[in-house]
């Protein structure tokens, strides 16, 4: 399984991810159908359109994908079940693959070994992350807290 990152969109690919995803999103809002009928619109009249029956949830993921794009950020897709390279996890935490070595090498970040090379669970990476900004909100109530005894006004 292999990671995807999608770069960020053009200008002219973001003003029409934008239309598509308020279009999207307001009939998704409006539907409580087990599926939604997609039909395309082709050029050639003579040909008949096929229908495509799409499952909510993966219309939910397309707006999620849209809307991103829209933003003009870089998107990764990334399978449930995936394990990554120390430069793909790297890239997920938005920090150096010298980092994500590091905290694996303290026992921080989880991994296995694939011949000489180290693979991460996307699950694992996750977990890492949201143990990660726990932290960091913890010490950043902590230091709230000091400084308000200390008299410091924010």
């Amino acid at each position: 399984m292999t990671t995807e990152l999608l770069e960020p969109a053009t200008q002219m690919e973001a003003e029409m991810a934008a239309v598509a995803h308020r279009c999207l999103v307001t009939a998704l809002d409006h539907s409580k159908a087990d599926h939604i009928d997609v039909t395309l619109d082709l050029d050639d009249e003579s040909q008949t359109a096929p229908v495509l029956k799409l499952p909510p949830k993966a219309l939910h993921l397309l707006a999620h994908v849209l809307r991103s794009m829209a933003a003009r950020q870089p998107l990764m897709l990334v399978p449930q079940q995936a394990e990554l390279t120390t430069q793909e996890a790297a890239s997920f935490l938005n920090v150096s693959r010298p980092f994500v070595i590091k905290e694996i090498e303290e026992g921080r970040l989880r991994h296995r070994k694939v011949g000489r090379h180290r693979r991460i669970a996307f699950e694992d990476l996750l977990a890492y992350q949201v143990a990660s900004r726990q932290k960091s909100r913890d010490a950043l109530d902590e230091l709230a807290r000091v400084s308000q005894e200390a008299g410091f006004e924010f």
